[in-house]
């Protein structure tokens, strides 16, 4: 695997901005490589498989802020995948945008359920986004708190692929 540097900077900045570096990294080399969907969603799936087994790594190492945002970024992936493949209304405002925000991701995870009929994509949404924000943000809850939620994670990458 290469490894890629980016300077300080530019990540800083990014994140002022709430641009994900990841996501502008794929998309650029998507469009680069040409992928059809297929492989960017298989890309997806990969990254979400990787921050998965970091978010336990970091549970392990009983570190509840690294793993929220692990288990986090797995879920965030994944519906983005299901929203590439089933092309859910929130892709409009993500192309105007250039970038997904947390509440197209919120509203594509419910549109997500309905057209599948399976609730349990929103509620691992609402999971993900609670266990990023209080321990993440808020900086409240405890390892046992943050992992109750990788066995719902776990389903929606099952799923997902």
């Amino acid at each position: 695997m290469e490894v890629i540097y980016v300077p300080r900077r530019l990540i800083e900045k990014a994140q002022e901005l709430g641009i994900d570096i990841n996501d502008v990294v794929l998309k650029a080399l998507a469009n680069t490589l040409n992928l059809d969907v297929r492989e960017l969603t298989n890309a997806r799936l990969e990254i979400a498989e990787k921050f998965l087994e970091e978010a336990k790594e970091y549970i392990r190492k009983r570190d509840p802020v690294q793993s929220s945002e692990k288990l986090y970024r797995a879920v965030e992936e994944c519906i983005k995948v299901l929203a590439e493949v089933l092309k859910v209304p929130q892709l409009e405002e993500v192309k105007k945008r250039g970038r997904w925000t947390t509440w197209l991701l919120g509203m594509a995870s419910t549109d997500l359920s309905r057209v599948l009929r399976e609730e349990r994509i929103a509620l691992t949404w609402s999971k993900a986004y609670e266990v990023h924000v209080w321990s993440l943000h808020e900086a409240r809850y405890r390892v046992e708190d943050v992992g109750i939620a990788v066995p719902v994670v776990e389903w929606l990458l099952t799923y997902t692929r």
